[in-house]
């Protein structure tokens, strides 16, 4: 019922989408305003990639993580012990530019009586991913959905990222990562939790390949 009345309402609350010509349109004016010609012929086709390609970087507005989430698996064999993916590229981009920042999420939990499917961490790094971010907001979202819906002894979420508004303009520094973290549970209230999270998320790869 919660999760019902929380779509709706964030369907209620969220701007009408403009057409797709207004927003063809939109691009257009932007190609003016920065001194080119939108109707050169380089150009004539600029608006309809560009609407295209902002439907697959912002599909994530399109996703509930809550969902994602929803099924569970009990029979773990009394598994109590940390579950973690590491390594989840992602791409997103920054609200305040809307410019790429590139990186690495590492996400764990530690379960109660069920797990989720691996791969649905992964799909919940993905979703916040793409919309529009600053990557603190994202850091706290997926450790929050993930202890909301899981309902865990904890969660840790670790993000690497090199922001493109840092290395393209402003200051212009190349391959600075920015690293935000974000714990709950036990790994915020069990130092030695927390430091063991770090230490498999700096450990070696194993040597490994498929």
């Amino acid at each position: 019922m919660d999760a019902v009345v929380k779509k709706l309402g964030t369907a209620l609350s969220a701007p009408k989408r403009p057409s797709q010509e207004e927003a063809e349109a939109a691009v257009r004016t932007l190609l003016a305003w920065a001194g080119d010609d939108p109707a050169r012929e380089g150009l004539l086709d600029t608006p309809r990639r560009v609407t295209k390609a902002y439907r697959e970087f912002f599909s994530g507005y399109g996703e509930d993580a809550h969902e994602v989430l929803a099924r569970t698996f009990s029979d773990v064999g009394g598994y109590d012990d940390i579950v973690m993916l590491r390594d989840i590229e992602f791409n997103s981009h920054c609200e305040h530019h809307i410019v790429p920042f590139i990186g690495r999420a590492h996400v764990a939990y530690l379960p109660t009586e069920s797990v989720v499917g691996i791969s649905k961490l992964a799909r919940v790094v993905e979703i916040y991913s793409r919309r529009l971010q600053t990557q603190e907001t994202m850091t706290a979202q997926i450790a929050n959905t993930i202890s909301e819906a899981l309902r865990p002894r904890g969660v840790a979420v670790m993000i690497e990222a090199v922001h493109m508004c840092m290395s393209l303009r402003g200051v212009s520094k190349r391959n600075v990562a920015t690293i935000t973290t974000q714990f709950t549970g036990e790994f915020k209230s069990v130092p030695a939790m927390q430091a063991r999270f770090m230490e498999l998320v700096r450990a070696p790869a194993g040597g490994f390949s498929l």
